[in-house]
């Protein structure tokens, strides 16, 4: 098969990984940078110009599309589909997936475990808020935010308060969301691939730090799912309609809460430390779909 890997950075591991596993299996494959390239959109003939030719005979695309890049991205991601190349993450699920107020609602819908959260059109009701979502400690997060950056703890309702209002001083909008006290700073990983767990790491924050991002100086190690915490993350995916995912839940005393679902999920930790080889669990998935 010819597979496009849709990556701005060649030397990123999950790219390097992810090519590395497809020319294991025989397959052909190219790193695309999304952004250089030029969509023809005609009757019947969508067509993709990059560096000088055409993109023809893409039989699968697997986006690694930043969240800075996700409208040009998406825009590509939905025209190979209408060139008839499988994707292993669906551009609308995609767009969904990077709204996380909206990817809130969704699961909201679909009756999955959340946090208590609440996004207001920049309330003047401080005091409202945080009453909503229990009290203080809580949490405050921009909606743009990435890899745990734009991500407050308010431990105080004096912090709180100054805390959200500079926010909406700034007209930056942000989510309120209810401080999971007995996750002790740690939250989980799953790695779902076409509805199945293949892997599910717990990520510990450093001391003093409540975020668990690797990128925030976390540590890593693997972990056995409890049959709710596997049933919470594969409905999480379903319910966002993706193929590929990297759900984020918190252990609580009511049971597993979906923090987010990634549409593009890191591999580096995950292979790291379960020692599971991902990648190749997506180009199999991608076998299956052609």
């Amino acid at each position: 098969m010819n597979i496009r890997v849709l990556s701005r950075n060649p030397n990123l591991y999950s790219t390097k990984r992810l090519v590395e596993a497809a020319k294991k299996r025989k397959h052909e494959v190219e790193i695309i940078d999304p952004l250089k390239c030029d969509l023809v959109i005609e009757k019947r003939n969508p067509n993709i110009y990059y560096k000088g030719h055409y993109l023809k005979d893409t039989d699968a695309i697997i986006p690694r599309i930043g969240a800075s890049v996700t409208f040009y991205g998406t825009a590509v991601v939905r025209q190979f589909e209408m060139m008839g190349a499988f994707t292993t993450i669906d551009s609308e699920a995609l767009v969904r997936s990077r709204d996380k107020l909206r990817s809130l609602q969704v699961l909201s819908r679909a009756k999955i475990g959340l946090p208590k959260t609440v996004f207001t059109n920049y309330s003047r009701d401080v005091e409202g808020v945080i009453a909503h979502v229990g009290g203080t400690p809580l949490v405050v997060k921009l909606l743009e935010g990435t890899q745990g950056l734009g991500v407050v703890l308010a431990e105080t309702k004096n912090a709180a308060k100054s805390v959200i209002e500079a926010f909406n001083g700034l007209q930056a909008r942000v989510i309120v969301q209810e401080f999971i006290k007995e996750a002790k700073g740690a939250d989980i990983r799953v790695f779902v691939v076409d509805g199945h767990v293949v892997g599910a790491m717990k990520r510990q924050g450093k001391e003093g730090e409540f975020r668990s991002n690797l990128h925030q100086g976390g540590s890593a190690e693997v972990i056995e799912l409890s049959d709710e915490e596997e049933i919470a993350a594969i409905k999480a995916a379903k319910a966002m309609r993706l193929g590929v995912a990297g759900v984020d839940l918190l252990q609580s005393s009511r049971g597993p809460l979906i923090l987010e679902v990634n549409s593009s999920p890191g591999l580096e930790g995950i292979e790291k430390a379960t020692g599971k080889d991902i990648a190749k669990t997506i180009i199999q998935y991608i076998e299956k779909n052609i």
